[in-house]
């Protein structure tokens, strides 16, 4: 049982994605304490803060709210900074960076003089280094004049999961494809196939959802650098072995054989190459793979992303046709940030789900329910 003290931790994610996280935070058997723009409030001790970090497959970072205090100028930021107890975080000898986000309805609103405050009073009052490629992050909101402290506890955002080296033009995200894999109802029952699977990031997270694999098993956190971190205890929840067995199987193909090897060495890296198989297949080429049917989730290329969006449609097109002629039973998920691309592909789709930020686009998620 958990007898530290109690934090908020807030888990970040991209706006629209919130509600599909906090499903995912409850399945794990975090406390959901809220949902709130750009990510879920969790309660918790160290020990949940470390498992977030190590287990959360849709959090972008993790923060813990360090505290809060009313300032209503720059001198009142100076000297409640200067008595804040930062020491009860943040190690002597470990620099950090500041960063503060003002808002509108505050008498602070110029966040460069604020991040100047806090940082002398963190080198003067606490002895502390500031520096802008410190390993621990301070990130400070002065909102309403309440000026609230959270340090950032990843380092390196969560999607970058320790293993993939390689990656293609344009990439989703692992954090974003598992977050859309759920919203299509992907629990790691199910046989996954991506017929435009560049460097491999649905199969492969899929493979590792389906052997209880953990998202951040094999990479740092800044919550190494920090008073509270317990080596111990950390390497006790950090689980690098499968904790599940499957027999399905997770196919991607590609046209292109570059990609193929790409998706080939991460999956070997991820020690997932014995659940995944990757083919070099042309998009009205591919067939169902052996076995019940799944998902087919699959991030085609959009106008913005390779210039001429007219070339697109027929490829959309008869991306729709293969799907209906020679996948039912599946279920289809479709990722694009061209509405017109995806209807082009003649497939049933339901409600559409929200419009999400990713790589300088706005991209939905298009899913069918099971194919006729």
């Amino acid at each position: 049982m958990d007898n530290s003290p109690q934090n908020d931790i807030f888990a970040i994610t991209l706006p629209g994605m919130e509600n599909t996280l906090a499903a995912e935070a409850r399945e794990m058997g975090f406390d959901v304490a809220s949902t709130e723009p750009g990510g879920v409030t969790l309660r918790g001790g160290w020990p949940e803060v470390w498992r977030a970090n190590l287990e959360l497959r849709g959090a972008t970072r993790v923060l813990v709210r360090l505290g809060s205090f009313m300032a209503f100028h720059l001198a009142q930021l100076d000297k409640r900074a200067r008595k804040f107890p930062w020491a009860d975080t943040l190690l002597p000898d470990v620099p950090v960076r500041v960063e503060v986000a003002t808002s509108r309805k505050s008498k602070i609103y110029h966040a460069g003089a604020a991040t100047e405050r806090i940082a002398k009073a963190l080198t003067e009052s606490a002895g502390m280094t500031v520096a802008a490629d410190a390993p621990v992050t301070l990130k400070i909101r002065i909102d309403d004049n309440r000026v609230t402290i959270s340090v950032d506890t990843s380092g390196e955002p969560l999607h970058k999961r320790g293993h993939k080296e390689a990656v293609g033009k344009a990439p989703m995200r692992e954090t974003l494809a598992a977050l859309f894999m759920r919203q299509c109802g992907f629990d790691g029952s199910q046989t996954v196939y991506d017929p435009m699977c560049g460097s491999g990031t649905f199969v492969i997270e899929a493979a590792e959802i389906a052997v209880g694999l953990q998202a951040g098993r094999a990479r740092p956190f800044a919550f190494e650098q920090m008073v509270s971190h317990d080596a111990a205890a950390v390497a006790g929840l950090r689980r690098m072995d499968r904790s599940g067995v499957t027999s399905v199987r997770f196919h991607g193909s590609d046209r292109d054989a570059g990609a193929i090897r790409m998706a080939q060495a991460n999956a070997a890296r991820a020690g997932i190459a014995d659940l995944t198989d990757f083919q070099v297949a042309q998009a009205h080429a591919i067939l169902p793979p052996d076995g019940p049917p799944g998902l087919v989730i699959v991030n085609p290329p959009y106008g913005a992303r390779i210039g001429d969006k007219k070339a697109l449609y027929p490829v959309y097109g008869q991306l729709g046709k293969v799907l209906k002629d020679r996948f039912s039973g599946w279920q289809v998920g479709v990722i694009t940030s061209e509405g017109a691309l995806a209807k082009t592909m003649g497939l049933p789709f339901l409600p559409d789900g929200p419009s999400i930020a990713h790589g300088g686009l706005r991209v939905r998620l298009y899913r069918t329910s099971t194919l006729p």
